[in-house]
């Protein structure tokens, strides 16, 4: 049985009837939408993506919601989705993107005992881009209203939260050092390490993200492109530091593992220098790190945020608190700035994903999807 919202009343009508139901503005829900879906394997995201159109709008099973999506997000592990390095035994097609926020329109029976038809939620499920998205109600989140804000937090923010927690080891005076700090995660590893009363250096590409991430509490932004982070890490940190944050791979990562101090921690959550190479990795110098690593009793630990979704609820919950209280900013990139202006609908992923890769967006990238008016009744 599926719960939907003919005229703004909800009622119940059987599977059957699925498509002649309404959502709950009193428009009926298309037949038909558009998606994004990987079609073949690649690291080039233009290559790997198809937009298709007319495709059935999907019905939600008796623990599902039908999410009309609004927002989504934009991650770097996009393009090793579609690359297939996540699960090699997935095939093309399959559908793409991680994250979205929206309306509910329609739910199953089962799913109406937390949620209703008209209620915003977010979720982190694969195939968020697409107009309309099935998502287990076991996975949703209700958040307060459908603002791009919410989003940043449910890949980004939990990606920071839990790992700082789960492995930083952060105390009152600790050196923390965030890579690609004014980016979608970073600040937000910036913002909790300060609230751990930490001393926080980010790294950055520009004058203008170094002026955001003071206005996030950073102690001392650096803009790689105006000065050496490796000169000024020896020159004002000659002791090092007590955690990295690391997102950037490459001569970055062997960079932040020569800053360790003794007992030092270093947290890969990614190699973003990496992904668009046919291997996905940028050369680091392995050979000397166990003895690196040795010398100092320092330890590196990836993090993946799969593997910690036993906690992964909670840590949203509390990122909404401190969302909605003020404590923490939520900096969104929706566009404004690109070359070809905002990321309006799901064609505009292709340019986003673009946008990311040149390094010149300031928080976490956000497409919007306005309610499409070429959708098939």
């Amino acid at each position: 049985m599926l719960r939907l919202a003919p005229a703004g009343a909800r009622t119940i009508v059987d599977m059957s009837y699925a498509r002649h139901f309404l959502d709950f503005q009193g428009s009926a829900i298309p037949r038909t939408m558009q998606k994004l879906a990987v079609t073949r394997l690649s690291p080039s995201f233009r290559e790997a993506v198809t937009l298709r159109r007319d495709c059935p709008v999907p019905l939600p099973g008796d623990g599902d919601l039908l999410v009309r999506n609004r927002f989504v997000g934009i991650n770097a592990s996009d393009i090793n989705y579609s690359a297939g390095r996540y699960d090699p035994s997935v095939q093309p097609p399959f559908d793409v993107g991680f994250e979205g926020i929206g309306e509910v329109v329609a739910l199953g029976l089962s799913a109406s005992a937390k949620y209703t038809v008209g209620q915003p939620v977010a979720y982190m499920t694969p195939g968020a881009f697409a107009e309309y998205t099935v998502v287990p109600a076991s996975v949703a989140v209700a958040v307060p209203s459908v603002k791009p804000e919410y989003l940043t937090l449910l890949v980004s923010g939990t990606t920071a939260y839990i790992s700082l927690k789960e492995l930083g080891a952060l105390a009152p005076g600790k050196k923390v050092l965030v890579t690609a700090a004014a980016g979608g995660t970073g600040q937000f590893a910036v913002q909790l390490s300060k609230k751990a009363k930490c001393h926080v250096v980010g790294t950055c590409s520009s004058a203008e993200k170094a002026a955001f991430l003071k206005s996030l509490g950073c102690d001392r932004p650096i803009n790689y492109n105006a000065e050496s982070v490796a000169a000024v890490l020896k020159r004002e940190y000659p002791t090092g530091v007590d955690v990295v944050y690391e997102s950037v791979g490459g001569a970055m990562f062997d960079l932040a593992v020569d800053a360790l101090t003794t007992k030092g921690r270093l947290i890969v959550i990614g190699f973003i220098s990496g992904y668009q190479s046919p291997t996905g990795l940028a050369p680091v110098k392995a050979g000397t790190l166990p003895a690196k690593l040795l010398r100092r009793s320092a330890s590196v630990q990836g993090f993946f945020l799969n593997h910690y979704l036993s906690e992964y609820q909670a840590a949203v919950g509390h990122l909404l608190k401190m969302c909605d209280s003020g404590e923490l900013l939520c900096g969104v990139d929706l566009g404004e700035q690109a070359p070809e202006g905002r990321f309006t609908g799901l064609a505009s992923v292709f340019r986003a994903v673009d946008y990311l890769y040149t390094g010149r967006n300031t928080g976490k990238i956000v497409v919007e999807l306005p309610h499409s008016v070429g959708s098939k009744l």
